[in-house]
Parts: structure tokens; C-alpha cells; sequence
């Protein structure tokens, strides 16, 4: 009996005695990323692995695609009130044309594979994901694909080389000394998996790594209002529509309402489903599928799901904002910048305000590192640097 078949069995009784884990598979376009999920999930979802039309065509990831693997709770884990632990795996496309598709995927990632052609090193889609990965998640782990195509007798040689490159890259990020892992997720470059080809090679060992990097922080609280991040929509004849997303905060069971915010609409939840397995309820990070009933599947691809009256439309917000270090111009008042929220993006005008940075604070990782910076300056330092700013 394999790990996967013990979680299905589990799932049965207590789907939350399963931590998920969300994981981003981001990199340049054909280095490997829809093979690599392929190598390691056992459940797809209804979106996952390029279903989309267009997808299978033009052999390339337009969108998003969603699978999973169970692995065993590692030891430093089991403290926690957990079984097993449930990777879900998140397949981003790499075209640079689809880039808000990825900040869409980015807000559910708690972690991040970037994976790299070991033939080819960085390229430049691998730099962009580079920049999403420094935004939104401190926890990378780099993948080097398609070590078969280097003869036996050089691949150490040759992967070795290509490690030392790419340290030198990552050392201007924040993910200087990141660990990077050899494999081959296709061997032989067969056109699926059945193909009867080699296994994959290196999966045990990056499953490995990934278990390592999960930490008590990935056991999210369920506190909070349910709120639902759509990103797939469709109906099933003589069921209802079904809405596929990932939960953002708080718990939801079926037979409780929901609403739609920006259709104004509340529906009862009819059934669940993860990964095509029934369940009774979710709670934050979980990968869910969610039919409801007399809903025009038309009116809706993407946005929001969310307890009744919860999340309410506006058309100005106090944000918090940094500036990418990789944006060479200007940022400036009045300018007119994309918003993204989710996979949500509409046109803004913005005003800037707040303190003057102190000497440092422009090197600070994050928002929270210039806000401890400031606020362990004395009186006389911050009226000093503002007397410096008035001049």
C-alpha cells in the first residue's frame, strides 16, 4: 500500500488531519515545469497539466494547473496535530505575456520551484520569475532539468559548473545560497508517461527537500471569514456550476452560504470536492472544488467567494507599497499604475505618502524591515533626516 492510497483512505475520515502545502513551479517557457508536476503528482484536478484548448495545441502553459501527492509528516512536524502532508502543486505558465496569471497564482504559494534548463541556465522568463519569487515568498528551491541530455561520463562535471553559475546569480537576490536539485522529470523527452520510458529521475530527493522546508508556519490558523480565491468556473449538467479555487482564509462546510461580491450573489455550497474526492468542509490553503446551484456559469471565471457581507467593493484603499528594485523609472504621484488583486487587475492613480526613508531603509528586504528600521531611530534622528528631506 502506497503513501498515496494511505491518504485517500484518510482523507475519507478527516480531511483536515492532511496539511497542504501550496507549491509554485515557476520557470522559462518549455524548461520542463507541466513534466515535472506530472513526475510527481498522483490526483490532478480539473485543471491541471495544460487542459486548456489552447494548451494542448500550441504545447505550452497558458494558465494555471493544479495537482497533488501525499508524502509522509516529516519528524519535525509531529507535534502537530496532522497524518500526512498533501503537496499542491501549482504549474505557472512561463510566457512573459501571461505574467498576472502568475501574480494571480502567487498569493496562494507558501513555496516555490523554480525550475531551470541545466542545458541552457538562466533565461529570460527564468529572470522574471526571479523578480515574482523575491515579492511573494522567502522559500525557493531550484530545480535543474533535464540533466539526461548531458552524456554520463560529464553530467557531474557539467551540473556542478552550472550550480556555481547560477550561485552567482542568486547572490544579488534574496535567495543567495539557495539549494538547487538535478533531475529529469522526462527522460528521453517522451511525449507522456505512459510512453513506457524511463522513470523520472531525482524525485525522491527533491520530495525529500520539500518536506524538509515545511515548517509549523505552513499549519495555518482557521480563524478569520471564509474567503475563496475562483480561478476556474464550469458547469456540470444536472449539478449546478462548479467553482475551482484555493481557500484563502477561514473554514466553509456544504450547506452554508456564500456570496459572490462582485455579482452581488448568495448561493448555498450543494457539494465539495479535493482533487475529485468528496468532502463535508475546507479551511484555509485547501485546493477546492465547490458546486452551486442556479448560477450562470457565464458570469464568472475568476475573482472572489466569501462569507456574507465580508468583502466589500471600494474604489480607494490605504495600501502599503514598495518599490521592485528591478523597476528602473520613476515612481511618482499622481502616475496611473495595474493593480492586481488576485487575478483581478483594473487601473489606479496613486499618491504617495508617509515618512522619509531612513539612510538604509531603501535596502530593506521588506515593508516590515523599513517599518522596525524607522521605528528604532530616536526623535532627534527622524527630525533630522526630515529636517534633510525639507532641504
Amino acid at each position: 500500500e502506497n503513501s498515496s492510497s494511505r491518504g485517500q483512505a484518510k482523507m475519507g475520515v478527516d480531511a483536515h488531519r492532511i496539511l497542504n502545502v501550496n507549491v509554485g513551479i515557476l520557470g522559462h517557457i518549455d524548461s520542463g515545469k507541466t513534466s515535472l508536476a506530472r513526475a510527481m503528482s498522483t490526483h490532478f484536478s480539473t485543471a491541471s497539466l495544460d487542459k486548456h484548448p489552447q494548451s494542448t495545441l500550441r504545447g505550452i502553459t497558458l494558465d494555471l494547473g493544479f495537482s497533488s501527492f501525499m508524502a509522509p509528516l516529516p519528524e519535525h512536524l509531529s507535534h502537530l496535530p496532522y497524518d500526512q502532508l498533501q503537496f499542491t502543486l501549482v504549474d505557472c505558465p512561463g510566457h512573459a505575456s501571461l505574467i498576472k496569471t502568475v501574480l494571480g497564482g502567487a498569493q496562494i504559494i507558501d513555496m516555490m520551484m523554480l525550475v531551470i534548463d541545466v542545458n541552457k541556465g538562466i533565461q529570460t522568463q527564468t529572470a522574471e520569475c526571479l523578480v515574482v519569487g523575491e515579492i511573494t515568498t522567502s522559500n525557493l528551491l531550484v530545480v535543474l532539468n533535464k540533466i539526461d541530455m548531458i552524456p554520463e561520463d560529464v553530467r557531474e562535471d557539467k551540473v556542478d559548473k552550472m550550480k556555481k553559475r547560477l550561485a552567482n546569480t542568486f547572490k544579488v537576490t534574496k535567495f543567495n545560497g539557495c539549494e538547487m536539485i538535478p533531475v529529469s522529470a522526462r527522460p528521453g523527452g517522451s511525449d507522456t508517461m505512459e510512453a513506457g520510458g524511463p522513470a523520472a529521475v531525482g524525485m525522491d530527493k527533491l520530495v525529500a527537500h520539500l518536506m524538509g522546508r515545511v515548517t509549523e508556519a505552513h499549519s495555518r490558523q482557521q480563524s478569520g471569514e471564509f474567503l475563496f480565491a475562483v480561478d476556474h468556473c464550469f458547469p456540470i449538467k444536472g449539478q449546478g456550476t462548479v467553482l475551482t479555487g484555493t481557500v484563502l482564509s477561514g473554514t466553509c462546510k456544504v450547506g452554508d452560504t456564500i456570496e459572490i461580491p462582485n455579482l452581488k450573489l448568495e448561493k448555498k455550497v450543494k457539494s465539495m470536492q479535493m482533487f475529485k474526492r468528496p468532502v463535508q468542509s475546507c479551511a484555509r490553503g485547501d485546493r477546492l472544488g465547490m458546486c452551486i446551484t442556479q448560477l450562470d456559469h457565464n458570469l464568472m471565471e475568476r475573482g472572489l467567494v466569501a462569507a456574507p457581507g465580508t468583502v466589500p467593493t471600494f474604489n480607494a484603499a490605504i495600501v502599503g507599497a514598495e518599490k521592485i528594485r528591478f523597476f528602473k523609472g520613476s515612481v511618482q504621484s499622481k502616475m496611473k499604475f495595474h493593480v492586481t488583486v488576485g487575478h483581478t487587475t483594473v487601473m489606479a492613480t496613486a499618491e504617495f505618502f508617509g515618512e522619509v526613508p531612513a539612510v538604509g531603509a531603501t535596502s530593506a528586504a521588506t515593508v516590515a524591515d523599513a517599518e522596525r528600521l524607522l521605528a528604532g531611530l530616536s526623535l532627534e534622528k527622524k527630525e533630522r533626516v526630515a529636517a534633510v528631506a525639507a532641504a
